[in-house]
């Protein structure tokens, strides 16, 4: 069963994530007084981008290597994710900075690809990405070790689990508001969609890309997109635990769902902040989360 678990991570955020943002899509669609394009919309684009040929603009290894290089890494970080509150042959076998990293290499997979295509729009919004990732990634990483501090232990289930094992302290709340406040920055949405900015980067790192790579790094970004609103609902309410795995699961991906509906609502009544602007709350929110680090140091 375990070994059974990393391919259960592995297929429902394969088959889930493009749905979750066809969701997306279509809340903010209605809120803004559309019709919107269907829930499975995504399903169609990624298979019509995967179905197109490959086009090398770069003619680099790095640029050709981006794409596989980040879907790998999202790829992992399911896999290894203790998803249905129950760690997996794999999870059972790193720590909570393992994943920290992969979510990093993608981050770095994005930066590589957009250098090397040699577009300036491109480095504009890589430049903009290498902000985000640096100053919003460690509250992910702050919210690992809030449990490992708590737990004692840096175990993959400890840090994850710290809360429904231990029940809720000052610190977890402090740490939960700052996750929820960077939660958009987390999955790239507005008002933090400073790197993608359709309208003034034109996509950003993915300008120039196509087809098959393109659908890669969408795809990347749907996968994400699930594990960041998942990591959520698993710190942070325990108290949708059933007591069984499958069950476990089911509620996970209902809380899931409500995490991604309230992305969607966020994201289409706030305009898109400017990066000083965004900089200025990126660096409020690390201070919150070493804050929250703080008080569980303290055993508050």
């Amino acid at each position: 069963m375990s070994i059974a678990a990393v391919f259960v991570n592995v297929l429902l955020f394969l088959l889930l994530a493009p749905l979750f943002e066809g969701v997306m899509r279509r809340v903010t669609a209605r809120v803004q007084s559309r019709q919107g394009p269907p829930i499975v919309q995504p399903y169609y684009d990624l298979l019509k981008l995967l179905g197109k040929d490959r086009i090398n603009s770069a003619r680099n290894w790095a640029f050709k290597l981006a794409p596989p290089a980040a879907f790998a890494s999202i790829l992992a970080v399911v896999a290894l994710a203790p998803f249905g509150s129950k760690l997996n042959a794999l999870g059972a076998r790193v720590d909570a900075i393992t994943i920290v990293y992969l979510l990093t290499l993608g981050g770095v997979s994005v930066l590589l690809g957009a250098l090397a295509s040699r577009n300036t729009f491109a480095a504009i919004g890589a430049s903009r990405e290498m902000v985000t990732m640096v100053m919003v990634e460690p509250v992910l990483a702050m919210t690992l070790i809030l449990g490992a501090v708590r737990t004692g232990s840096l175990g993959l289930g400890q840090a994850v689990f710290s809360t429904a094992s231990l029940g809720y302290s000052l610190a977890t709340a402090v740490m939960l508001a700052a996750y929820l406040l960077a939660l958009q920055a987390f999955v790239a949405k507005q008002p933090f969609d400073i790197a993608e900015a359709e309208i003034e980067v034109l996509e950003g790192p993915f300008i120039e890309y196509s087809g098959p790579d393109y659908g890669l790094f969408r795809y990347y970004m749907m996968m994400k997109q699930m594990f960041y609103a998942w990591l959520f609902v698993a710190v942070f309410l325990p108290f949708l635990r059933t007591g069984s795995y499958a069950g476990d699961i089911l509620t996970q991906l209902a809380g899931t769902f409500v995490v991604f509906v309230l992305i969607a609502l966020v994201g289409s009544t706030n305009p898109r902040l400017r990066i000083d602007q965004a900089v200025k709350i990126y660096a409020v929110l690390i201070l919150v989360a070493l804050g929250a680090v703080g008080l569980a140091v303290a055993g508050v």
